[in-house]
């Protein structure tokens, strides 16, 4: 009887023991899946402030540091590559029209046109207020060719604006890499040439190399660094 209550005693000790061990082991759990919970959110938090860091607030789109950046990653590849420049005409006259909640739905159908342009284009951003831009990763005739159809998918296609039919027009800008050119040189050619189309008001405009900036011409992409 004696032996029988110490064998009992020595089982009771060692059932409480593993109750013990597996109170332990679900805190443990606890602690490890509060940590990977924490781990999560601060990944979250972290793409979410990186997307609101290189994406434009309105449409989505990448924005000027994501293009710097992408042309920058570009350029030290050294495939062949042009760069669009897109500015809406008479924008302002939509948003005092219409209201800038209208003009900030055609800003974010434009930026949908943009994104659907084709397999050459490697990126379509947003810069700011009224102006796109597209990387294009290809040789002259594919640059040229997204440009044309930049500029044909806003300015042949009317935009519905407050249930109206509405037709906006575009100044388009191309330019493409040429050897030695840094990211802020093809920003400038690329400017160059689309200050040239709104000026004439022709539409598109190659960037001519031989043409010289008009004097006071300040290149508004020069900056971006």
């Amino acid at each position: 009887m004696c032996h029988l209550s110490s064998y009992l005693t020595a089982a009771g000790g060692v059932l409480a023991g593993l109750a013990v061990a597996a109170a332990l082991l679900a805190r443990q759990r606890q602690i490890i899946d509060h940590q990977r919970q924490t781990l999560a959110a601060r990944d979250r938090d972290r793409s979410h402030w990186h997307r609101l860091a290189t994406h434009n607030d309105t449409t989505d789109l990448p924005n000027r540091r994501a293009l710097w950046t992408h042309l920058e990653a570009t350029f030290s590849l050294g495939e062949p590559l042009g760069l669009v420049l897109i500015d809406l005409d008479r924008f302002k006259q939509v948003n005092d029209t219409y209201g800038h909640e209208h003009g900030n739905d055609l800003l974010r159908e434009v930026g949908r046109r943009l994104r659907a342009l084709g397999p050459s284009v490697a990126l379509a951003a947003h810069l700011a207020g009224d102006e796109f831009a597209l990387v294009v990763h290809g040789d002259d005739g594919e640059v040229e060719a997204a440009a044309e159809a930049a500029h044909r998918r806003i300015s042949a296609l009317p935009f519905e604006i407050a249930g109206r039919q509405v037709i906006v027009a575009a100044s388009v800008g191309y330019a493409l890499a040429e050897p030695g050119m840094l990211t802020r040189d093809l920003l400038h050619a690329a400017d160059q040439a689309m200050y040239l189309a709104k000026r004439k008001r022709c539409g598109i405009r190659a960037h001519d190399p031989d043409h010289a900036t008009p004097p006071g011409i300040v290149i508004r992409y020069r900056d971006l660094r």
